[in-house]
């Protein structure tokens, strides 16, 4: 081999050693574009797997959720009737009654009324629309009005039917004739 022909061989040599360089730097980048978006990928897959188990959890929640108010509300009535039972019973005995007798009839009709208001009271519900009363458009209902200078501006003076109402919700309106 003569001079030259080495000294080409040797710049050949160069240019395969660089493109060699220039490929492995390339794979290089690529390889760790490769690992990069293999991590990214794994990373999304666990945010997903991890939403994924969220809204699950979230649905089972919604379900429990609509089960327990359903079942507290059916709770509720169950306790309200409960406690209007014992009227019920006392309603029935009357009506069974072979004593056509009208004092024990009004008696017993009475004692009802009583156990009645005693529920109502267990309960929390306030009776309300008494004559005399101040007229209020929020709680009263006023189906007739009069005109009596001797009654003072928007007294009640006659009630048709009492109001009732638990806290400040008003369960029926009272049903009264205002005056003035």
């Amino acid at each position: 081999m003569n001079k030259e022909e080495q000294t080409s061989f040797e710049e050949d040599k160069k240019e395969k050693t660089a493109e060699e360089t220039k490929k492995s730097a390339k794979e290089k980048k690529s390889k760790k574009k490769s690992s990069e978006t293999e991590k990214l990928q794994k990373e999304l897959d666990e945010t997903k797997e991890q939403m994924m188990r969220v809204a699950a959890e979230y649905a089972n929640f919604r379900n429990r959720s609509a089960k327990e108010k359903e079942s507290s509300f059916t709770n509720a009535k169950c306790t309200v009737i409960g406690e209007f039972l014992s009227v019920a019973d006392n309603l029935e005995r009357a009506l069974a009654s072979s004593n056509n007798d009208f004092d024990s009839l009004s008696k017993g009709l009475s004692m009802t009324y009583d156990g009645l208001k005693a529920v109502f009271e267990k309960l929390g519900v306030e009776v309300f629309g008494e004559n005399g009363d101040s007229f209020d458009p929020n709680i009263h209902n006023a189906v007739m009005h009069i005109e009596d200078e001797n009654l003072g501006e928007g007294e009640i003076v006659d009630v048709f039917q009492k109001g009732y109402k638990i806290n400040d919700k008003v369960i029926r309106p009272a049903m009264v004739k205002v005056a003035n």
